[in-house]
């Protein structure tokens, strides 16, 4: 398993939309989840350690987030022909399993994964109130350890705080880190 980490924060650049089916049974499009002060699409999968890690926290952080005006929505891209873990039904346990507050969507063609340049899960995108892309970093200091680090940094939250109160995201970011997409291989 390799980690990759994201490029860093292209500002400005616009939130492509997208149509996807959701595992509550209704299909989302970007319209459909932004926020009033901003939007944070979020490329997470089930497998990950990464997203494991930091699954509780990040519920626990969108949730804060709603009263900042951030809606949030979360879509898997993973190749689940290979990954079956990562699977539409799989997905809708996870999110049943750990009460996602957002949205939790599948990409199976990939094309929104390509369209937004993510290459790993997690990959933040924090959108301002016109979409425009203001953070592309790391959740927290923690990485994938499942032990708690003390003072934890929690940079996605303070960033979409930020945007929201002002528009903008922080001139430093810390890239985010994880596992590679796993893209399905070309049809020949």
């Amino acid at each position: 398993m390799a980690s990759l980490n994201p490029p860093v924060c292209d500002f400005g650049w616009k939130a492509p939309d997208f149509n996807l089916p959701g595992v509550d049974g209704r299909h989302w499009s970007l319209e459909e989840v932004k926020g009033v002060n901003g939007t944070l699409v979020m490329f997470i999968c089930n497998h990950c350690p990464y997203v494991q890690a930091i699954r509780e926290r990040l519920v626990a952080d969108v949730r804060a987030l709603r009263e900042f005006g951030i809606n949030a929505v979360a879509i898997s891209s993973n190749d689940a022909v290979t990954y079956p873990e990562d699977s539409f039904e799989k997905m809708a346990e996870v999110a049943r399993e750990f009460h996602f507050p957002f949205p939790y969507l599948f990409d199976e063609s990939q094309q929104v994964a390509k369209a937004y340049g993510a290459v790993c899960t997690p990959d933040f995108f924090g959108f301002n109130a016109h979409l425009e892309l203001q953070y592309r970093g790391r959740f927290d200091n923690q990485g994938r350890s499942m032990t708690p680090v003390e003072n934890p940094t929690r940079d996605l939250f303070n960033a979409m705080k930020q945007i929201a109160e002002t528009g903008r995201g922080p001139a430093e970011q810390v890239p985010s880190i994880g596992c590679s997409i796993k893209w399905r291989e070309p049809a020949e």
